[in-house]
């Protein structure tokens, strides 16, 4: 694991943006990776489906992707092995941003939420 966190973002996502201005004005260095290109392994999913209760909350239930791929109905009988493999093919999918770092899984951008990664 990195000793900086890797935050999953879409450039043109304004919620992306401002998580990473925060971190930007709180002095917290790391890793920006575009989800639409790089989404996050199968390990970090399950490890955020561990850490946020199950695999509703890691879909981008408002994306286009989400509506066009009848996720609405698929979601509620996938497997968790079904939607860690839909997740890693399509980093549109997941909810942005997405950062793991230590202990802490981040989906979303609330600052209060954010702010665990500040020195």
């Amino acid at each position: 694991m990195s000793k900086y966190p890797t935050v999953y973002h879409y450039p043109n996502c304004s919620t992306c943006k401002k998580a990473l201005a925060f971190l930007r004005e709180n002095g917290v260095l790391f890793e920006a990776v575009d989800i639409s290109v790089t989404p996050p392994s199968h390990e970090e999913l399950r490890t955020m489906i561990e850490r946020r209760g199950g695999i509703r909350p890691l879909f981008n239930t408002s994306g286009q992707r989400y509506r066009l791929g009848g996720f609405s109905e698929k979601l509620p009988t996938m497997s968790v092995d079904e939607a860690v493999e839909a997740l890693a093919q399509d980093g549109m999918l997941v909810k942005r941003p997405f950062a793991l770092f230590g202990e802490h899984g981040l989906l979303g951008f609330k600052p209060e939420q954010w702010a665990v990664l500040c020195p």
